[in-house]
């Protein structure tokens, strides 16, 4: 069973997607054994005690500076033992003492098709807001490994979502959200918990299982 922690930021909506397809079996040999939230007032808590799943909450506010949060937030992370994290919308860099602890065990969501739209400043909105200045007729979603780069680990998988006359980054956002997002993350999930993924020199590989 892949022990798994999932880190969030705001609503929840992915981290209620991983609920949901663990739930329904579309996530099989794997569990949610935790939720580590950075927002005191975030409604992703809630979705987590609906499903009583523990919460902690990690604000890098509540440390002297950002080298103690690292420290606790690396430690708290070791004590929970996880055999996949899973970034579903956290807006937190991860250390990179952390990503050495737990090499090809992290993996992130990030709402455009990696290389564009990525890297730092991206995040949120303003990866939308960008796409729709650009005018791009096609965005989407990228599942990958975390590595010590800002959104540079291997991709897992992606899936595009069409650009519409009339989006909004709202619009898109919620868009990319519930036709990508919400499909790939469970997904990846599943097929490492299935062992169907593997990372061998930087690139994902996959087996048959």
């Amino acid at each position: 069973m892949l022990k798994t922690v999932v880190c969030v930021s705001g609503g929840g909506s992915n981290l209620q997607a991983i609920l949901d397809a663990v739930e329904s079996g579309g996530i099989t040999n794997a569990q949610v054994s935790a939720v580590i939230c950075n927002n005191p007032g975030a409604k992703a808590l809630e979705r987590a005690a609906r499903h009583n799943v523990p919460a902690i909450v990690m604000s890098p506010k509540n440390y002297p500076d950002r080298a103690e949060f690292h420290r606790a937030f690396t430690e708290k992370m070791c004590q929970l033992d996880p055999d996949l994290i899973v970034l579903a919308g956290f807006l937190v860099k991860i250390p990179e003492e952390m990503v050495k602890r737990f090499p090809n065990r992290i993996i992130n969501v990030h709402p455009s098709l990696i290389p564009s739209f990525c890297g730092v400043g991206y995040y949120g909105l303003k990866v939308h807001e960008k796409a729709l200045e650009r005018g791009v007729r096609v965005t989407g979603a990228t599942v990958h490994f975390v590595n010590e780069g800002m959104d540079e680990g291997p991709i897992i998988a992606q899936k595009p979502v069409e650009v519409l006359e009339d989006d909004t980054p709202q619009s898109l956002q919620r868009r990319v959200m519930e036709q990508a997002e919400w499909i790939l993350l469970p997904q990846a999930i599943d097929d490492i918990a299935n062992g169907r993924i593997r990372v061998e020199e930087g690139r994902v590989r996959r087996s048959p299982v």
